[in-house]
C-alpha cells in the first residue's frame, strides 16, 4: 500500500501572524515539502492544478519535473489534472516527458475541476463537464497507446495522422487515477477502463465515500476487470498531528477557523466527527485512518493533506516527521493484516511493465462501447 501527501498549493495568510508567503516562497516551499516526504519514507507526492489566485500550481508537470530532478525514489503524481479544460494532446505530451525525466516514477489523477470561471478561460463550457471528461479521456488513452491516431469527436477539432512525441516510457502510459468527490459518472468511467478510482474523501462523510467506492467496485467487475476486491482505490485525507492531542487541537484551530475551504462553517469538532479530518496525536491518526478500511475495503493509496490554510513550512515539515516516523510505519503493518489476496498492490511503472511483458496487463473492454452500458 502506498502512502503520501498531496497539496492544493494555496497561498493563504497565516492567521497567527497575518503574513502570507509570496508566490515564489510558496512554490519553493512545495519543493521542500516533496523532498521531505521522500526523506521520511513516504511513497507519493501529488500536486493539484489551479489557474486562479490564491493558488500557485498552474503548471503541475513543470513543478513535478523540477521535483523529479531533486528526488530519487518518490512517485510524482497530480491530485488533479483538469481533463476538461486541458487539451488531451498537451496532457499526453507533458506526462510522457515527465515519465522520461522521472524514470517512470509518475502517474496522473484526472479531475473535472470545481472552479466555474476556469472553463471559459480555456474555451470550454462548464455545462459540458461530463461529456468533455469522457471524450477527452477517450482520446488521451489512444494518444498514449497508438502510434498514429486519426480521431474525430464532438467537442474538439479532429486529429489526422497524429503521433505523440515522445512516446510513453517503455511503451507504458502513466497509470491513471480518476479523482472525484461526488460524481458517480467518474466512478463509472474509472471502472469501464479498469483504471484507479480516487475518492478525495476530505469533505464528505463515510457513508458517501462508501457509496461511491462500492459503485466503482461493482462496475469494475461488471466490465470484466476482475473481482470487486481487485479494483484499485485511493483515498484522500487531512491530518494535523502533535505528540499531544490537546496541543494539536489548540494549534490547528485558528488555521481551521480561517481556512479558505473549511473556515466559517462547522466547528473543528463537528468537522472531525463527520469527515476524515483528524487533528490529534499519532495514535489518533492511526486509529481513524485504519477505520477507513471498514467502508472502503482494502485499498491501494492513501494521501494526506498537510500544508493547507497558511501553515508555515516549519510546521508542515514537523508534520511530515511525525507522519513518516510514527504514523505510516504502523499503518503499513496494520493494513497488511487480514488483507484480501485479491487486493492488488498499487500500480507502478515497473509493475505495469512486468505485467505487459508477461501478457497479464489490464485490457480495455471491447464491449460495451461506452461507459454506463
Amino acid at each position: 500500500m502506498q502512502f503520501g501527501i498531496f497539496t492544493v498549493g494555496d497561498v493563504t495568510p497565516d492567521p497567527t501572524t497575518d503574513r502570507a508567503p509570496t508566490e515564489a516562497e510558496r512554490i519553493r516551499a512545495t519543493v521542500a515539502i516533496a523532498r521531505k516526504a521522500e526523506e521520511v519514507g513516504l511513497d507519493v507526492f501529488a500536486t493539484g492544478e489551479h489557474h486562479n489566485p490564491p493558488f500557485v500550481p498552474s503548471s503541475p508537470t513543470t513543478l513535478l519535473g523540477y521535483i523529479a530532478a531533486v528526488t530519487e525514489r518518490i512517485i510524482l503524481s497530480t491530485s488533479t489534472t483538469l481533463i476538461t479544460t486541458n487539451d488531451p494532446v498537451k496532457i499526453a505530451e507533458d506526462f510522457s516527458v515527465l515519465q522520461h525525466l522521472a524514470d517512470g516514477r509518475t502517474d496522473v489523477m484526472l479531475g473535472r475541476g470545481n472552479t466555474g470561471p476556469v472553463y471559459p478561460w480555456f474555451g470550454q463550457d462548464i455545462r459540458q463537464a461530463i461529456p468533455l471528461t469522457v471524450e477527452h479521456y477517450g482520446l488521451l488513452r489512444r494518444l498514449w497507446r497508438e502510434e498514429v491516431v486519426d480521431w474525430e469527436g464532438k467537442l474538439r477539432t479532429p486529429l489526422q495522422s497524429f503521433t505523440l512525441a515522445p512516446r510513453p516510457l517503455d511503451g507504458i502510459p502513466p497509470f491513471v487515477w480518476h479523482g472525484s468527490i461526488r460524481t458517480p459518472e467518474i466512478a463509472e468511467l474509472a471502472a469501464y477502463y479498469g483504471d484507479g478510482y480516487f475518492a478525495n474523501h476530505i469533505f464528505w462523510p463515510a457513508s458517501h465515500t462508501r457509496t461511491m467506492i462500492e459503485l466503482y467496485r461493482k462496475r469494475f467487475e461488471h466490465y470484466g476487470h476482475g473481482t470487486p476486491e481487485a479494483a484499485v482505490v485511493g483515498l484522500g485525507g487531512h491530518v494535523f498531528i502533535r505528540p499531544n492531542s490537546q496541543d494539536a487541537v489548540r494549534e490547528f484551530r485558528p488555521y481551521f477557523d480561517n481556512g479558505p475551504v473549511y473556515g466559517h462553517g462547522p466547528s473543528l469538532e463537528e468537522f472531525t466527527s463527520l469527515t476524515p479530518l483528524t487533528v490529534g496525536s499519532p495514535q489518533q491518526v492511526i486509529d481513524k485512518t485504519l477505520g477507513f478500511r471498514d467502508y472502503a475495503g482494502d485499498y491501494q493509496r492513501q494521501l494526506f493533506l498537510v500544508d493547507h490554510a497558511g501553515l508555515p513550512l516549519k510546521t508542515v515539515l514537523e508534520q511530515l516527521d511525525l507522519l513518516g516516523g510514527e504514523v505510516v510505519p504502523v499503518l503499513r503493518k496494520e493494513f497488511a493484516v487480514g488483507r484480501s489476496p485479491d487486493a492488488p498492490d498499487a500500480p507502478t511503472h515497473q509493475s505495469l511493465l512486468r505485467a505487459r511483458d508477461a501478457g497479464t496487463g489490464p485490457q480495455t473492454p471491447q464491449t460495451p462501447q461506452t461507459p454506463g452500458s
